[in-house]
């Protein structure tokens, strides 16, 4: 005929049992979710079927199965669903924001922006520039801010970086 023997192909065909250990296999994922296709062969050899992983893990990856990701941890703001309750601001005052940003001058050298905002009216109080800032600064403009706006109700930071800050805050 002329063909090359390579394009001969063999219709593969499928086994038996394949139906049934694969509704087993999503049977034991719904009831185990957090089991991953190593488990949920070891539960399978448990009850008796004599298969390898690899078989396991093929049906596994065919069905487009998944261990979900793992949710955070629940601290007072996470509601049941998943969900969390963020203070949403009122007034004038009632909620500030502070954070710091980094950038570069063209020549290279570092400098640090702390910027304080009110979440009601998204008014900038205070954009303080330096190439170093440190919590006693920022204790000094908040300070200065307090004297002039007033005390908020709450401050929020995102408290991530070397200028943790939210312990003197708090003193």
């Amino acid at each position: 005929m002329g063909q090359h023997r390579s394009t001969q192909r063999r219709k593969p065909t499928g086994r038996a049992d394949e139906d049934v250990l694969t509704r087993t296999i999503i049977r034991l994922v719904s009831k185990f979710g957090r089991y991953g296709y190593r488990r949920i062969h070891w539960l399978l050899e448990q009850d008796g079927w004599r298969i390898s992983l690899t078989r396991v893990k093929r049906i596994w990856r065919r069905e487009g199965l998944k261990v979900p990701q793992k949710q955070p941890k629940r601290s007072r703001l996470w509601l049941n669903d998943g969900s969390y309750i963020r203070l949403r601001p009122a007034a004038k005052s009632h909620v500030w924001s502070y954070d710091f940003v980094m950038d570069r001058t063209h020549d290279g050298r570092a400098f640090r922006m702390l910027c304080v905002i009110d979440e009601y009216t998204r008014e900038c109080l205070a954009i303080h520039v330096r190439r170093k800032l440190n919590s006693q600064d920022a204790l000094c403009i908040l300070g200065k801010l307090f004297v002039r706006h007033g005390s908020p109700q709450h401050i929020r930071s995102n408290n991530n970086g070397p200028e943790l800050i939210a312990q003197a805050v708090r003193d």
